[in-house]
């Protein structure tokens, strides 16, 4: 009997402290052998090792539990603990990230991670978490770009009257539009057939999402403007996190500031792979030297933007003042 008052104790001491043992369930879109894959599988592995077993999980991959917008809402009601999620069609659901899907917000992708690894990524992750969902770390998914099949696009008038595949969000048309262009919003699996068949004629995506979709066969001119640079997170449900003591809280930032530099190290060797395969190819690769004159051409974007959502004014200079 003292041996049971003994386990019992420990059992409601635990549970006292936020330390009971907390089986996590985690979202991925990714398919295994993928960067963001690696280091979320990576991240929930140690995230035991070092709270002693109080918590565990299991990702599942190749969004099997549902589509990003689904994975959120379960995050945001505690049913998805762990994930990691695209920023850019986040903003539907929270509309502050839509600051990172403003084209050229960054100057580059070693800028991002200033900005994201500082003061500014705990303040979006703050907003973040009045939505249920909290941002460990920022994962890198590269800096998109346009590619097409007609020709390369050097300066802003080349865009005028081309049909661009964009993803499902309002910015994205409209910098597509602000350069004189036609937006199609499409879904990604739908891309290649309608690069092939003529119904758009380019789309603008990373090195390796153009590489693995075999978009490059379809699309033969990449020109590197380099517009879109949006980060990936490794989110947190606030329910989840709440539950967790703070020693626990303190070894999984830990263990997530380590996922985020082994992931941005297998994409850095991943994007130099895709680079140089679709290079090989015979795909015609220019620069795009004067990014400046595509910058200026998304005013309107800038404006409608802080319009539509007036919160993003001060994240926009925020990030503008970090060099």
């Amino acid at each position: 009997m003292r041996k049971t008052l003994i386990a019992s104790t420990a059992i409601a001491s635990l549970i006292f402290s936020g330390s009971a043992l907390s089986a996590w369930t985690g979202w991925n879109i990714h398919n295994k052998d993928y960067p963001i894959t690696d280091a979320l599988e990576s991240f929930i592995k140690n995230a035991e090792k070092v709270t002693d077993g109080r918590v565990s999980g299991t990702l599942y991959n190749g969004a099997v539990l549902g589509s990003q917008g689904d994975a959120i809402q379960m995050m945001q009601i505690g049913s998805v603990d762990f994930a990691g999620f695209n920023l850019g069609p986040m903003g539907t659901a929270i509309p502050e990230v839509n600051v990172l899907s403003l084209p050229f917000i960054f100057k580059d992708v070693d800028h991002m991670h200033r900005v994201m690894d500082g003061a500014f990524g705990e303040h979006l992750s703050e907003a973040m978490s009045k939505h249920g969902i909290i941002s460990l770390g920022w994962y890198d998914a590269g800096a998109r770009s346009f590619y097409n099949h007609v020709k390369p696009i050097v300066n802003p008038g080349d865009v005028e009257g081309m049909k661009f595949r964009v993803m499902n969000n309002e910015l994205y048309v409209s910098m597509i539009e602000s350069l004189k262009g036609n937006a199609t919003p499409m879904a990604f699996n739908e891309v290649y057939q309608s690069l092939k068949t003529g119904v758009v004629d380019g789309a603008e995506n990373n090195w390796p999402s153009y590489e693995s979709t075999n978009h490059y066969e379809v699309a033969k001119f990449y020109s590197n403007s380099q517009h879109l640079i949006i980060p990936e997170c490794l989110c947190v449900s606030t329910k989840a996190w709440g539950a967790l003591s703070e020693a626990d809280q303190a070894a999984l930032k830990q263990e997530a500031i380590k996922s985020v530099a082994m992931q941005r190290e297998l994409w850095k060797k991943r994007e130099a792979e895709s680079r140089q395969l679709v290079i090989d190819s015979g795909v015609q690769f220019n620069e795009v030297a004067d990014k400046a004159a595509f910058s200026e051409a998304m005013k309107p974007v800038y404006a409608q933007a802080i319009e539509a959502i007036p919160e993003l004014e001060p994240f926009i200079k925020e990030i503008q003042s970090i060099d």
